[in-house]
């Protein structure tokens, strides 16, 4: 995307001369470790006061740069970080989850663009990825979808993790290993996600040189921590205890002297105020009674825990490489994704899976009540916004936004038979794009010169030499409508207000190779820079698919024509894998439906028959004591229907749901076409994300959806024979936002660029 010619990366195909000490060698192995919302401030070797010492080791005999950038969300990092491409260029210009039909936002790779580990494949490399990829458009994710943006049609030999934005770190809702679903029905006690990802990594490796002792491998983690929900073992969260009484400023405040002092900036630096951010901001810990701030603290308390997990986690990679004698010639990379996340406002919630789609109806009493089950299997919680913007010290800003809290990010680069010089701090611009063309030529490959140009400079001249200069010299930001440029140490950011015209929005001018923190806003003193840089904006995302700008009006949660939701009914049988959560949510979400299940085994028998959902939301049917019951969970409401005994072992019960406004059902239960049960009113929460957990037929998989239940009966399987369970989708609630599509297709149109049309390249069906 940029003019200046020297942005493209060019390789001779062997390794690069510097440094002289280099001596021959077999090709390095490459390690990969993307972290998830992880803060600039959160490893010790960054400002933290969270113990890390196996990150600290790796960047003190490597080498940490101070001015790394990824994109202000995950997926556009991770489709850069692959293929070398700016995220709208990749098709990601948002999360992977809707594919409102323009081509930077199709949420799949344009199929002529090959990715890192394909070239490394093809180089002769095994290929292994791990943990999150969220690269997937939801309709692909089922065991009906086209897989085309699964790991393994990306140029991956194994995968091993979750297709999803995120998932419960007790009882993930999604496991798929290679190319399928993993039928799991009930996770071990002490099951703790980071854990099985380091262990399956480790086993790649192990099983890769039981098979060939030479071959090098490419090993992407992308873990899900440390995205909500917070959680993590109970040993992590108690080392913690109390280290966050002092609250989110004092802390900012100690991460900036620990970062002068670490040498990441100058003793004199300075760093903004909360009060420059006044749409941004937060309440003073001083305001908050004793209640809430240990409510607060316990948030950070679990977050750090979270964190001290990946720490662990690389230490346990590295023993397994050293093990294998692997150790000295593998390039690690540890990096985030992008900046804190403040995605749940200002005091946090306990209820983090009801705010996605619609606002969270607040409930403080509810969280207070719930301090001490932040943390564990029960809670799906999100930290306060305070907690985002110390862990992003001392940058402005959160995750989404194109200020530089949103994306400048720890990066760390060890390398033992490299010689790389050892705690070497950069001061270079540098961005996630960059990465690949660096891997590849540290690798000494040539890269792939069928697909795109790629939009990636090799930094690598930069690890050895502190004064080589940075050959990123521009690079283009947006999310959400949120628009950055940063050009030559000047940048400009503007801040996306939903529904406001993008024409009425301040573009904010700083000179960041001096004020880095965005403190002086020089777009009065110098517009014509401004005006020169807010062109070039234009100019860049005109080239870059960038347009159309996302402009909250709920556009973009919209798919294309060829993805509506189903209409007619769906037979699932038991014995099978959970039913993905996408294909099973639209069933249900902001609509009537029912649910028919035959039994041919009833009488005296017990277990759950169909269960939707997980401890955030969800609903199940089951029968203990002799007595059908059907529990609602709505973010931890619990209600519980009654619907007497079953007294013939053909027995067919029907449930069901009217929904005449979003957030309320109408539930009826008929065993046998006589009505057991007739409830009105009842307040049920679904969603975008909601339920996590997908439909089971004759158990209930994973994080249980009535806590109660699974301590006494665990998953409950049906001690008798069910036939199949009928999902029958009716009608949309009266305020859902299927009836709105034309609305929502005549505003795409009036956006600027919503009406260019689609080029060719993508699926057949590929327009807006």
């Amino acid at each position: 995307m940029s003019s200046e010619p020297d942005i493209r990366y060019t390789i001779s195909g062997s390794r690069p001369a510097w440094p002289d000490r280099i001596e021959a060698m077999g090709a390095p192995n490459v390690v990969v470790v993307l972290c998830d919302d992880m803060g600039f401030s959160d490893l010790g070797c960054y400002g933290s006061e969270i113990p890390t010492p196996e990150l600290d080791a790796l960047a003190g005999a490597g080498v940490r740069y101070r001015n790394f950038h990824s994109a202000p969300i995950c997926s556009p990092t991770r489709a850069s970080l692959l293929t070398g491409m700016n995220p709208h260029r990749a098709g990601f210009g948002r999360v992977a989850s809707f594919d409102p039909g323009f081509p930077g936002y199709s949420m799949e790779f344009p199929k002529a663009v090959p990715t890192i580990a394909s070239q490394l494949r093809d180089a002769g490399y095994a290929t292994f990825a791990l943990g999150k990829w969220h690269l997937a458009r939801e309709i692909e994710q089922s065991a009906g979808g086209s897989r085309h943006g699964w790991p393994l049609q990306r140029g991956f030999d194994r995968f091993y993790g979750f297709l999803d934005g995120f998932t419960n770190f007790f009882h993930p809702h999604q496991i798929v290993s290679d190319n399928h679903h993993l039928a799991i029905d009930e996770f071990p006690s002490d099951y703790y996600l980071t854990d099985d990802l380091t262990s399956q990594a480790s086993g790649m490796i192990k099983e890769l040189r039981s098979a060939d002792p030479d071959k090098p491998f490419f090993l992407y983690l992308a873990h899900g921590a440390v995205h909500a929900p917070l959680q993590a073992p109970p040993a992590d969260i108690e080392a913690f205890s109390g280290a966050y009484d002092e609250g989110w400023s004092a802390l900012r405040r100690a991460r900036f002297e620990r970062q002068k002092e670490l040498g990441l900036f100058d003793a004199e630096a300075t760093m903004p105020e909360v009060e420059l951010d006044p749409d941004f901001g937060f309440p003073e810990w001083s305001s908050l009674d004793d209640a809430e701030r240990r409510l607060a603290a316990r948030y950070m308390e679990v977050y750090a825990a979270m964190v001290a997990t990946v720490d662990r986690s690389m230490g346990a990679l590295r023993a397994t490489l050293e093990e294998l004698g692997e150790w000295e010639n593998t390039i690690v990379v540890f990096m985030s994704d992008n900046g804190a996340s403040s995605d749940l406002g200002a005091t946090g919630t306990t209820r983090y899976m009801l705010g996605h789609g619609t606002p969270i109806p607040e409930d403080p009493e509810r969280d207070l009540a719930n301090t001490d089950l932040i943390g564990t299997p029960r809670i799906f919680a999100h930290y306060p916004r305070g907690w985002a913007l110390a862990c992003n010290t001392p940058f402005r800003l959160y995750k989404r936004n194109t200020h530089a809290g949103g994306h400048t990010v720890p990066f760390i680069i060890h390398w033992p038979d490299g010689h790389l010089p050892e705690g070497e701090i950069r001061q270079g611009y540098a961005h996630v794009v960059d990465l690949l063309p660096t891997i590849l030529e540290l690798a000494g490959i040539a890269p792939d010169d069928d697909g795109p140009t790629v939009d990636g400079a090799s930094f690598a001249s930069t690890i050895w030499d502190h004064d080589a200069p940075s050959r990123r010299r521009e690079q283009i930001f947006e999310a959400h409508g949120n628009r950055g440029l940063y050009s030559d140490g000047w940048e400009i950011v503007s801040e996306h207000m939903p529904l406001q015209p993008f024409a009425e929005e301040d573009w904010e001018l700083y000179r960041v190779a001096e004020d880095f923190t965005e403190q002086v806003d020089l777009a009065t003193t110098h517009p014509d820079r401004l005006q020169e840089l807010s062109q070039r904006w234009d100019e860049l995302a005109a080239a870059g698919d960038v347009f159309p700008l996302e402009d909250g009006s709920g556009v973009f949660f919209h798919q294309r024509p060829s993805f509506h939701r189903p209409t007619r009914p769906a037979t699932f049988w038991p014995g099978l894998p959970t039913v993905e959560r996408i294909r099973a949510r639209d069933l249900v979400f902001a609509r009537s439906f029912s649910i028919t299940a035959r039994l041919t085994e009833s009488v005296g028998h017990n277990g759950v028959i169909v269960s939707h959902g997980d401890q955030a939301t969800g609903y199940l049917l089951y029968v203990e004591a002799e007595t059908l019951t059907m529990a609602l969970n709505a973010g931890g409401q619990m209600t519980h229907l009654e619907a007497g005994r079953l007294s013939s072992d053909e027995t067919t019960i029907t449930i069901d749901v009217a929904c005449p406004v979003l957030d309320r059902w109408d539930v009826t239960i008929t065993v046998d076409g006589v009505v057991r049960n007739e409830t009105r009113d009842i307040w049920m929460r679904t969603g975008l994300m909601t339920p996590l957990h997908g439909i089971d037929i004759g158990l209930c998989r994973g994080s249980p959806v009535d806590w109660e239940l699974f301590e006494r009966r665990r998953a409950f399987p049906w001690s008798g024979r069910i036939r199949d369970v009928v999902y029958s989708p009716g009608e949309f609630a009266a305020d859902a936002g299927q009836g709105r599509v034309e609305e929502f297709r005549r505003i795409g149109l009036a956006i600027p660029g919503g009406d260019r049309p689609v080029p060719g390249g993508r699926d057949d069906d590929s327009t807006a």
